[in-house]
């Protein structure tokens, strides 16, 4: 299936039923080779009702199990439009207005956003860094001045005692000229050159910013063939061991020292809390992973078309997240 919308108006007209809804589902979770979720050795029959059997075990299943739509009332139609307007809108969109869009309470909305969630932790745009890497860290909460009096910490900067912080790396963009098919005249076809960039974010939540903590996050995500930058930052010392490492000075008030900067990574920030601080008002440190890897693909996605990124998040939506494990 090869659906491409630009709009609510082109999805709606992409999904116009259930079976169809269903039928994509499963396109972008077997590509055309069912696999029973019961027992994946076993042969699959299709039943005339559009569910599935499982040869082995007996049971019937359907493209739903096993993904974060199982058990769901729902129809798909509204899971679909739900995602659409969730990925498209650069800031995110909050539960309560998600709930007057697709017609359901804010309860449900709150939750179908979380699964929703779930599945923007695409493995797809996950690789090895390489390159020139830019690496930050921020602190998510609120400001001192905002809080009551026996919760204000006093500090200012890196300050874990009353935010949580987020380590983030960046890769830089390379930029590659492509050629693709224009227009034709006499006959020839006329080629035009694009530039495609190509810049991955990569975000994780931490309980400090010890050099025990960010070294180890480093490594595992960065090819020590790329160079890494920083600021002076003291957990970042060492890593020159394994990797070119430039710095620049921040506290001396240096922003950019040759090619070394973190202006990059420090971008991706200002729309995390753009989106955090605009639309979500406050975020949990239990559920800001959730949170950080919804601003991460949407960013990391930002020249996809809506469908392509669509796509991606489906080809994903396999596994569970109940609701008694996300208010546990």
């Amino acid at each position: 299936m090869d659906f491409d919308f630009k709009s609510i108006f082109d999805l709606v007209k992409a999904f116009p039923d259930e079976k169809t809804c269903m039928d994509y589902l499963a396109e972008m979770r077997w590509n055309g080779n069912v696999i029973s979720p019961f027992d994946p050795t076993s042969k699959v029959y299709t039943m005339k009702d559009g569910r599935f059997m499982c040869k082995n075990t007996k049971k019937y299943f359907n493209a739903k199990v096993g993904t974060i739509f199982e058990d769901t009332k729902i129809p798909l139609i509204k899971w679909y439009m739900a995602l659409y307007i969730f990925s498209s809108h650069k800031k995110g969109i909050s539960s309560h207005q998600l709930a007057k869009d697709v017609d359901v309470t804010q309860k449900t909305a709150w939750f179908m956003l979380h699964r929703l969630r779930f599945a923007f932790n695409t493995p797809e745009l996950k690789t090895q860094m390489d390159g020139v890497i830019e690496i930050d860290e921020t602190y998510v909460g609120g400001e001192d001045k905002n809080k009551h009096a026996n919760k204000k910490s006093g500090k200012r900067g890196r300050n874990n005692d009353t935010k949580t912080p987020v380590v983030g790396l960046k890769q830089r963009e390379v930029y590659e000229i492509v050629e693709r098919p224009h227009k034709v005249i006499k006959g020839e076809i006329v080629k035009e050159k694009i530039i495609k960039s190509h810049a991955l974010v990569s975000c994780t939540v931490v309980k400090n910013t010890t050099a025990e903590t960010l070294h180890p996050i480093v490594k595992s995500n960065v090819d020590t063939s790329a160079v890494i930058v920083t600021d002076e930052y003291k957990s970042y010392n060492g890593l020159s061991k394994e990797y070119r490492h430039a710095k620049v000075n921040h506290g001396a008030k240096e922003f950019v020292n040759h090619m070394a900067h973190t202006n990059g990574v420090e971008n991706f920030w200002s729309h995390l809390k753009r989106m955090v601080d605009g639309i979500y008002h406050w975020v949990s440190a239990e559920h800001l992973q959730a949170y950080v890897n919804e601003e991460t693909l949407r960013y990391n996605t930002r020249s996809f078309s809506t469908s392509h990124r669509f796509d991606i998040v489906m080809a994903n939506s396999l596994g569970r997240l109940t609701y008694k494990e996300l208010t546990k």
